[in-house]
């Protein structure tokens, strides 16, 4: 095998095996509400910037027994909570998880969120490619009345 042909095949490797590596997902002022006591439910928000498309589709915490997505929308007159399956997050635009918008639900909570805590996430994402992985996340527990950013 020539020189020219092993760069070839080197330079060639090298620009698959980039093309395989997942999008690098920046999760930045990851916080959670705070509960008061025999509370069971709170919420989760940050802001989310991905180097590439990815989808948002799933995160788990043990503070809480059931992980969701959610969205708060206007429904006419009501604002509605709902379930979704994803957040889909386009490359290099940030989307903001707050309250009133999307936003993660922690359910069925193992015990009262106190300010101060930090709480572990792993959020959950899915490429172009359909590979899976997930980011680690330490939220801040911020008071009941905190706003989106101190």
């Amino acid at each position: 095998m020539s020189y020219r042909t092993f760069l070839a095949l080197f330079a060639g490797a090298a620009c698959l095996s980039a093309s395989a590596a997942p999008a690098t997902v920046q999760a930045d002022d990851a916080w959670v509400r705070a509960t008061v006591p025999q509370q069971r439910a709170t919420g989760a928000f940050m802001r989310l910037t991905a180097d590439a498309p990815v989808r948002l589709i799933g995160a788990s915490s043990p503070a809480a027994a059931r992980v969701e997505l959610h969205e708060m929308r206007m429904e006419g007159d009501l604002m509605r909570m709902r379930q979704v399956a994803s957040i889909e997050l386009a490359a290099g635009r940030t989307v903001v998880l707050a309250p009133g918008g999307y936003h993660i639900m922690l359910l069925d909570l193992a015990r009262q969120a106190r300010p101060g805590e930090r709480i572990p996430l792993s959020l959950e994402f899915e490429g172009a490619d359909k590979r899976r992985y997930s980011v680690e996340v330490r939220a801040s527990v911020r008071a009941l009345g905190a706003a989106a950013h101190p």
